[in-house]
């Protein structure tokens, strides 16, 4: 059966302020894939984030170029994934989804707004809100006393708001402590939870188990040695594809959260519309349950190819100035 690929690669302008680990993106950079078998195509993108994933974009590039070579050339067509970087066993796992339409085609588009301290810019939102209002506020990055007088005054103003709180493992006990002094006891269970809250699991652990505000694994989901293993104060367990690799060992990670009841939230790496919109479709197949954290386009200056529904911003097609497309040899164009 006749086989093509295409890889692109894309550079998008984002918002001036977004700053990931003390470090500015002011851009956000890419690659998408094309695999075509047949009258079959399936695509995926390849976004390692910067100072989060463990490899480079050119990395990235390098090792997607060597795998599509031997995929084209593949007669099984059983290509394996492992030892691959996460950003490539994702964007590829996407691609031969799609592909084998294995990748159901509804997306999970309404997704928990994200908040990074004004908390006026939430009320508006939540009040268009349909069902169950759920919010996600960054704390961690200010006095963690003003982190706790914002989530207790949200929890106040707005009764039915649960919220979602990410720390990124910044607090000390000492912090996690402050923060937790500042929201009134009443208000601590509409927190769903805070993810890894302090700078290692086990002053989490003992965080959670002295306030009674849940925890959620986030950055720890992401260590080699992890296993998903049912803990007091453990609600859930946050799964940023980009960073955790094949969207085979995603699902493992979800089925096995949800064995254990708890929760598994798909969430994003600041991907472009193009894979937000696929990790929306993941959402609605694997956890139609359990609302998204994929509120980060509008860190975008573009859509790229595929849209997010209602997104005002201008959308970019494959002969966009931002997006080039990588030669490839002569064999594997054919």
């Amino acid at each position: 059966m006749t086989k093509q690929i295409n890889l692109y690669q894309y550079s998008i302008p984002v918002d001036a302020q977004l700053v990931l680990r003390q470090r500015f993106l002011k851009k956000r950079e890419g690659l998408l894939v094309r695999l075509c078998c047949g009258d079959n195509e399936g695509w995926g993108e390849i976004a390692p984030l910067p100072e989060f994933s463990q490899e480079s974009l050119e990395q990235a590039k390098q090792q997607t170029i060597a795998w599509l070579t031997q995929w084209h050339q593949d007669c099984e067509d059983k290509l394996a994934l492992t030892g691959l970087y996460p950003s490539v066993q994702f964007g590829l796992s996407c691609a031969l989804a799609e592909l084998t339409q294995q990748l159901g085609k509804e997306g999970y588009y309404q997704t928990v707004p994200l908040c990074y301290g004004d908390p006026d810019e939430l009320y508006e939102q939540l009040d268009q809100m349909p069902g169950e209002k759920i919010a996600k506020v960054k704390v961690g990055m200010y006095e963690a006393n003003r982190d706790g007088l914002i989530a207790d005054m949200l929890l106040e103003a707005i009764p039915d708001l649960k919220l979602r709180l990410d720390a990124n493992r910044q607090w000390t006990m000492a912090k996690a402590e402050m923060f937790a002094k500042y929201v009134k006891p009443e208000h601590r269970q509409r927190i769903q939870f805070i993810e890894e809250p302090c700078k290692t699991p086990e002053l989490s652990r003992q965080f959670a188990q002295q306030t009674g505000i849940a925890i959620a694994w986030d950055e720890s989901v992401r260590e080699s040695d992890f296993l998903v293993k049912k803990e007091p104060h453990l609600a859930a367990i946050i799964i940023k594809p980009t960073l955790v690799g094949s969207l085979q060992k995603c699902v493992e990670l979800i089925q096995q959260a949800h064995h254990q009841g708890m929760q598994a939230v798909i969430s994003s790496s600041i991907e472009s519309s193009f894979g937000l919109t696929q990790l929306a479709r993941i959402a609605q197949q694997y956890t139609p349950n359990t609302m998204p954290g994929l509120d980060t386009l509008d860190l975008m200056d573009y859509q790229l190819i595929r849209c997010w529904p209602d997104s005002p911003l201008p959308v970019l097609g494959l002969d966009s100035d931002f997006i080039q497309e990588i030669p490839l040899t002569d064999e594997t164009n054919r």
